[in-house]
């Protein structure tokens, strides 16, 4: 299967998000991908008040993604914001969202539907994600064409025992948008916990972050973080297949299910692995 991974830099507006959701949809479809992804927060950047913007996942926003999957017969899986409950002092809380939306197959009637709430959030480097969002709770997949896809976002990608209950729920595939804070070795920090989980768990992620703004011409919340590009995409053994570089670009790799049926018998570390 090809899947497309979209790096895209996205700002304050959601409908002229959706543009250039519609433009890398159409390339990837146009490149026969089956699943695209974009990054987390493609329905509004960070650092810009997100309560106003957050609306279910049957809200309009969703329901234009869900359109366009349609209209390009493919999957697509963004980041938005949905609504949460009201801090204890009152102060208004979103979720951190991700949707993956589009038909279950050619011609096939059924179609995919899922939402995912982010479960680890970014209180780290200085910035506290947890100050507006509520975390979720529960990890979540989708199966195309006897694929299975797991779901994570962003700060996930630190936690290895999310992405070996997708491996061991059987997910060959984990799709990771982020929207990767900039720093001192954060860079190396990515491309290594990308190789690293897929190590974890002997399967391929697809790691999609937000393009960085000043390479995409796009001005960013100072403080927020807002992406530095670099979208991977890595095989069960942890080799990376395809890297993009700091600005917008379509990542474009083909899946191959047998290579994760080979690696986990060549290394079975989800068999071995032994409660401690």
């Amino acid at each position: 299967m090809r899947i497309a991974a979209a790096q895209i830099t996205t700002g304050p507006d959601p409908d002229a998000n959706l543009e250039l959701i519609r433009e890398y949809t159409a390339r990837a479809a146009q490149a026969g991908a089956r699943v695209v992804v974009f990054p987390e927060a493609a329905q509004r950047a960070f650092g810009y008040p997100l309560p106003p913007v957050a609306e279910p996942v049957t809200g309009a926003w969703a329901e234009a993604v869900r359109g366009l999957a349609r209209e390009f017969q493919i999957v697509i899986v963004a980041g938005m914001f949905t609504p949460g409950v009201p801090s204890a002092d009152g102060r208004p809380r979103v979720v951190n969202t991700l949707i993956a939306v589009g038909p279950a197959g050619a011609g096939a009637a059924a179609e995919i539907d899922v939402a995912y709430d982010k479960i680890h959030l970014y209180d780290a480097f200085g910035f506290k994600e947890s100050d507006g969002v509520q975390p979720g709770r529960s990890p979540a997949h989708f199966v195309l064409d006897d694929i299975t896809f797991g779901l994570a976002t962003c700060y996930d990608i630190r936690f290895p025992n999310l992405f070996t209950a997708h491996a061991r729920s059987g997910a060959q595939v984990t799709l990771v948008p982020a929207s990767w804070g900039a720093g001192e070795g954060k860079l190396e920090q990515w491309r290594l916990l990308a190789q690293a989980r897929a190590l974890d768990s002997t399967q391929y992620i697809l790691a999609c972050g937000q393009a960085d703004p000043t390479a995409a011409g796009v001005e960013a919340v100072q403080g927020a973080p807002t992406g530095i590009g670099h979208s991977m995409i890595v095989s069960p053994l942890g080799v990376p297949l395809s890297e993009a570089g700091s600005a917008p670009e379509l990542l474009i790799a083909e899946l191959d299910p047998e290579l994760v049926i080979r690696t986990r018998e060549l290394v079975p570390v989800l068999r071995n692995a032994r409660q401690l």
